[in-house]
């Protein structure tokens, strides 16, 4: 069967462990992946090995505490969700979790219904945060500054944009939108980065290449049709300009964020 998500449990006591398993494994009914890691160092070797989306993990461990480990992991790089267990009351080791970025604090004994319901928060938590990830993905963050200062920009800029957003799978050029915003070339490419802060050529690049990776997240159409589809003749040239952007090919862009599809 395969699994969505998987949860982490990083406790060095067996019997705590297993418990928390599962407690967890009736409550997601094979739902999600539940595995255990007996010490910090376990659970890191994990998390290098495999996406894991919730970690659930004692504080006070042998070697290397529960804090200690979440110190020493990139968060970034392994976009935790992270609820802490623990035996102790002291403020400060709230405190020091939530600077962690932990999404909840228990205290031991584990109270079952407390325990299901912060790992459902958690989840939500976690399904936000890839939700947003796959977005900022998609959007162009030159072009959503464009559209959230669109106020300020000058009525014949606003119809230019609006023209190349509406025209711009073809063959558009300079000229065609200086014709339609009835401008002199020069004048509307000196105005357009001056309002934009992009030359007329790269913002219709940027504009494909945002069109093209939803396309690429959204249908099954091959590199070679989005590339039509956006407005390139050759797909040669458009992976050539999509890997110079964005870092990586189309095909990899695709499947690396199609692994997590948004749900």
């Amino acid at each position: 069967m395969m699994h969505s998500k998987t949860i982490l449990i990083v406790d060095d006591e067996p019997r705590t462990r297993q418990g928390l398993k599962k407690t967890i494994g009736i409550w997601s009914e094979g739902k999600y992946e539940i595995i255990c890691a007996a010490s910090a160092k376990e659970a890191i070797d994990v998390l290098e090995q495999q996406r894991v989306h919730l970690l659930i993990t004692d504080i006070c461990m042998p070697e290397t505490s529960g804090l200690k480990m979440l110190e020493q992991l990139n968060m970034k790089k392994h976009k935790l969700v992270v609820i802490i267990l623990s035996g102790f009351s002291e403020f400060d080791y709230a405190q020091q979790a939530i600077r962690l970025g932990v999404v909840n604090y228990l205290l031991k004994p584990i109270n079952k219904h407390k325990l299901i319901e912060s790992v459902e928060k958690a989840m939500e938590v976690e399904a936000n945060q890839e939700r947003v990830g796959k977005i900022e993905k998609l959007v162009d963050g030159k072009l959503l500054n464009i559209r959230s200062e669109n106020y300020r920009i000058q009525s014949p800029i606003k119809e230019a944009l609006r023209f190349v957003d509406e025209n711009g799978r073809g063959q558009l050029s300079l000229r065609d939108v200086a014709n339609h915003v009835h401008l002199n070339s020069s004048y509307l490419s000196v105005l357009f980065k001056e309002q934009t802060n992009l030359t007329f050529s790269e913002y219709m690049t940027r504009r494909r290449l945002e069109n093209a990776k939803n396309l690429l997240m959204s249908t099954d159409l091959t590199i070679d049709e989005i590339a039509h589809e956006v407005g390139y003749q050759t797909a040669k040239y458009f992976i050539k300009l999509f890997k110079e952007f964005e870092g990586v090919t189309p095909s990899r862009f695709r499947k690396s964020n199609n692994d997590n599809p948004i749900q």
